[in-house]
């Protein structure tokens, strides 16, 4: 969702063609699957365009070189990002709601079926940023 709400933010302001947004997995539970069906159901309920070719991926090493920022969802995605990318000198690495200013993690859906506290989260975080 993150992927899809931050690309219309910075759309909306004008700015789609000076950035790359990619969402990656940090696990291979989800690789190659589409986006989860409840999550679609929230963006849409939102008026977020998404899509609907979209793909899951991993994350991979070269991904630090090709973009400016990689951005984490919450503790566990930076524990396992950082088996992939074990340095960020660059410190390009970040949680996103320390965007918004808070220590806490983006509320999880795949365990509290939330969508929508996540969408908010998620929303905050890249607001802020």
């Amino acid at each position: 969702m993150a992927e899809f709400i931050l690309k219309a933010l910075v759309k909306a302001k004008g700015l789609d063609s000076q950035y790359y947004i990619e969402s990656a997995a940090v696990s291979t539970e989800e690789i190659g699957n589409p986006i989860y069906p409840p999550a679609k159901r929230c963006l849409t309920q939102h008026g977020i365009q998404f899509d609907n070719g979209k793909r899951a991926r991993q994350l991979v090493r070269a991904d630090y070189d090709r973009f400016d920022r990689i951005i984490c969802m919450d503790q566990s995605n930076l524990r396992l990002l950082r088996r992939i990318i074990p340095d960020d000198p660059q410190g390009k690495i970040h949680l996103m709601m320390s965007y918004a200013g808070v220590s806490r993690d983006v509320a999880d859906p795949w365990y509290t079926g939330d969508f929508e506290e996540a969408f908010q989260d998620i929303l905050e975080g890249c607001e802020a940023m």
